[in-house]
């Protein structure tokens, strides 16, 4: 059959045998958790705090995730606002 489709028998068993990512369901759980903790902080609590937060409720996530669920849903820091300094 590999022959027939012209692939290769390591690429069949490596999505056979390859882990599914993170299921969508949990992913907009933990959408949510962030949503309700920048909330809580008033808007100023960035990845680092959310990771810090998250892993108290039991979530182990990334920074890059973290960050990518928040520019998903436009969140953004208080405090990543560019300071400019006079001269």
């Amino acid at each position: 059959m590999c022959v027939f489709l012209e692939v290769s028998r390591s690429l069949v068993y490596y999505h056979l045998n390859k882990e599914p990512n993170v299921s969508s369901k949990e992913e907009e759980i933990i959408e949510e958790h962030i949503k309700e903790i920048f909330r809580l902080s008033r808007n100023n609590y960035g990845t680092r705090k959310i990771k810090v937060e998250l892993k108290k409720l039991g979530y182990q996530v990334s920074r890059k995730k973290i960050a990518r669920l928040m520019r998903k849903n436009s969140l953004v820091s208080n405090y990543t606002v560019p300071q400019y300094m006079v001269l």
